[in-house]
């Protein structure tokens, strides 16, 4: 994350990132716990109605939890292709670190942890049924082979309550060793299963997921299957969706299909009812994900540029089953050991992967693919990236989440809060938390068409690329380099095109707000106007202008700009996939010249229209901010506190003239933002204070929250911080500055500071 200084810990937090055990498990349940706040909740997103298969990443990395501040590290950035994404390890109990869970859900995808028990873990798979907590009062006799199996909600409801305390969605379920109980154990499992489903969807909602994987079978032996059959059904039936292993033959995925298609239809379509909600049965062949393991390691086509080879016979889009991806992060973890590898050759690597190389006339290698002893050749095409097999999906409605983007990765060198630069680093920094969208229609390369009347020529070439030595708010920008090609043509002086940048899920007669922040660079016979559009796509193609009347527009500082638009979808259109987007319209001196601009994009906002001017709304403020010294030594170290408030403006002065006047003194606003949200806070450091509110610039930058998923809370190290920071004996002043949802930085006289001593402080409120 932003963080002043270097080696930062990894972790900082009192919160558990993981149990080796059940044993652990219990010792957890009884120490007292709090909700995460600083992690961001689900929210359902559109997906795409038709029956195309959908995408499971599962992350294996180095075994997890590996993610420095201070360093660049791997990050997932294929959010809009994912469904669902695994958080996996080989602990028994694997929580999501909150950066992760916070990314997912900003983009509507579901985070899962593992519960794995593989190895020895035979007792505790059976502990986990029966619901024995550990303890020295615990004990639990031999079982034998034949005995039917008590079943017990106890873990189940530990094991929501984890996933509710720390902001995650369910659990992917790994038991790879034997069941000493047989097929009554079995039996008791898939039981168990159903109960562990009941339980997240009372804590977590409906959305709650439990997905087994193909190890164990009806028998309780560990025996992988590759494919649904007789022997795994029942856990399948159990289980909200299906993850097969990896080592399947060609054949075995039509195989799944015809199995599945067999079953008798009230197996997979009736919804069992119960007293608050009901546990859906329904499935589709949507609901099994076939693995692929992108190391290879058995899997058809060899993994790697070779993993497309499996993904085809799985054939998301035709035959509609679904893909589990185990192992993504083999980009880096193949690489990272070569002569000349950096951050920016892994991006490369990763981006080539997925979405194809940035020359699309490229050709990708591909190795030859291993084949198994008899197994006849399986020819197959040229390389396939793999987001060219799902649809992508847009974020949630901006009604009910708002939409934020800075266009970053969670990963920079530096870092910058309204345009101005506040931290430098050598080796960058890490924060998952702060990972946003990069622009699903703008990156890799916007799909630019004109603006108005058609034109003959072709529409000008484009190229996205990442800034990471200017932007808004955060590490980096998204840079939009467009050249037009010289022509003859007698109106070309100028023209306008369209670019779109954002897919968005919206509502219709609802009223939004989309606010951009940008700057631009040109030739210098070029001259450029940018306007602000949000447009609708027709089936037929054409496109729709919804916003009504002109964007606002305000200079920034540092040459960057900022454009307010409103815009609302009218009632009778049915569509609720909108695109944001901004037309540009280039003044040329010459048109038979080449000509290029660039487009530098910082920030874009999407969020409810504020209520009518009668309407009470309230605007964030940081209420007041407490420093505790837990080293009382010549070290400074502690934790930063504060708490927010929601302030609202002075009465209008409105005066009752009767005590039957049916208007109301004041109204509230009752939407989701009454009360205000940040997605992070920055945190500064003045060594000098003489009663004035300081300018950043005379301030020390000392980071940002995100690390430990706790919203209002910092920890300061001055070994590591205060290295460049000439502090005097008075002692300095720590100030909070709080960033919305929207993507405002609060003025400084809305934020709060402490002012400490060496060691000590007092607290005091702004």
């Amino acid at each position: 994350m932003p963080l002043r200084g270097n080696n930062h810990p990894k972790l900082v937090s009192d919160d558990a990132p993981f149990f080796e055990s059940l044993e652990d498990l219990d010792a957890w349940a009884t120490t007292p716990t709090r909700k995460l706040s600083g992690v961001l909740r689900y929210q359902p997103t559109t997906k795409s109605s038709d029956s195309r298969g959908k995408l499971l990443v599962c992350h294996d990395y180095k075994g997890g939890y590996t993610e420095s501040p201070s360093g660049l590290c791997y990050t997932f950035n294929f959010w809009t292709y994912c469904d669902t994404f695994v958080y996996f390890s080989h602990h028994r109990v694997t929580v999501p670190p909150s950066g992760w869970t916070t990314a997912a859900h900003r983009q509507g995808v579901k985070m899962l942890g593992t519960l794995i028990f593989e190895g020895s873990g035979e007792a505790d798979c059976l502990r986990l049924l029966v619901g024995l907590p550990s303890g020295p009062q615990s004990n639990m006799g031999p079982v034998k082979p034949t005995a039917t199996l008590p079943l017990s909600r106890y873990y189940a409801r530990l094991l929501a309550e984890l996933a509710y305390q720390r902001g995650f969605d369910g659990y992917l379920l790994n038991f790879e060793c034997p069941l000493q109980g047989g097929a009554e154990q079995a039996r008791t499992l898939t039981a168990w299963i159903q109960v562990l489903r009941d339980e997240l969807q009372i804590k977590v909602g409906s959305h709650a997921q439990a997905v087994w994987y193909d190890s164990v079978i009806i028998n309780g032996m560990l025996r992988w299957q590759d494919r649904l059959n007789a022997f795994n059904l029942p856990f399948f039936l159990a289980s909200d969706t299906f993850f097969t292993n990896y080592t399947w033959p060609p054949s075995y995925p039509q195989l799944t299909a015809q199995f599945f298609m067999s079953l008798d239809p009230a197996l997979v379509t009736d919804a069992r009812t119960t007293q608050n909600h009901s546990i859906s049965k329904a499935k589709s062949l949507q609901n099994i994900f076939t693995g692929v393991d992108v190391w290879g390691r058995g899997s058809h086509g060899g993994g790697g540029f070779g993993s497309y080879r499996a993904i085809s016979h799985i054939d998301p889009e035709f035959l509609g089953l679904s893909v589990a991806l185990f192992g993504q992060a083999w980009t880096w973890e193949s690489e990272q050991d070569k002569p000349g590898w950096n951050w920016d050759k892994w991006w490369e690597y990763e981006r080539k992967l997925w979405i194809g190389p940035a020359d699309p006339n490229e050709f990708v290698p591909v190795p030859d693919a291993p084949r198994r002893r008899g197994e006849p050749e399986c020819p197959h095409g040229p390389f396939k990236p793999l987001a060219s097999f799902f649809n992508g999906s847009p974020p949630p409605d901006p009604a009910t989440l708002a939409f934020y983007t800075s266009f970053s990765l969670g990963v920079g060198y530096a870092w910058f809060i309204d345009g101005f630069k506040t931290l430098q680093t050598e080796t960058g920094w890490t924060d998952i938390s702060k990972q946003t969208s990069i622009g699903d229609l703008a990156w890799p390369r916007p799909t630019i068409a004109w603006e108005g009347e058609s034109r003959a020529e072709p529409a000008p070439g484009s190229l996205s690329s990442l800034c990471m030595n200017d932007a808004w708010n955060g590490g980096n920008s998204l840079a939009l380099t467009i050249t037009s090609l010289g022509v003859d043509a007698e109106d070309a002086f100028f023209r306008c095109i369209w670019v779109p940048i954002q897919s968005l899920s919206i509502t219709a007669q609802k009223s939004y707000e989309v606010n951009i922040v940008y700057k631009t660079t040109s030739d210098s016979n070029v001259e450029l106007d940018l306007g602000l559009s949000v447009k609708m796509v027709s089936r037929s193609g054409e496109r729709v202008e919804l916003s009504s009347g002109q964007s606002v527009q305000s200079e920034l500082g540092k040459e960057w700009s900022r454009q307010i638009l409103q815009f609302t979808l009218p009632e009778q259109k049915d569509d609720t996939v909108v695109a944001a987007g901004i037309v540009i319209g280039f003044a040329v001196e010459d048109p038979s010249e080449t000509c290029t601009f660039t487009i530098l994009l910082g920030q874009l906002a999407v969020y409810p229209s504020a209520p009518p001017s009668n309407v009470s709304v309230g605007n964030p403020q940081i209420l007041w901010a407490k420093f505790e010294n837990t080293i009382p030594s010549a070290t400074f170290a502690g934790v930063l506190t504060w708490d927010i408030a929601s302030a609202f403006k002075p009465l209008s002065g409105r005066v009752l003239t009767s005590a039957e006047d049916p208007d109301p003194a004041w109204i509230l606003d009752d939407s989701t933002e009454l009360f205000p949200t940040f997605l992070y806070f920055n945190i500064y450091l003045a060594s000098r204070f003489d009663g004035t509110i300081p300018a950043p610039a005379t301030t020390s930058f000392l980071g940002t929250t995100g690390l430990d998923g706790r919203e209002n809370r910092f920890y300061i190290d001055s070994q590591s911080m205060f290295k460049d920071i000439s502090v005097g004996k008075q002692g300095f002043r720590l100030y909070v500055q709080g960033v919305t949802s929207r993507g405002e930085v609060i003025p400084w006289e809305k934020c709060a500071y402490v002012d400490c001593a060496q060691p000590g402080s007092t607290s005091s409120m702004v």
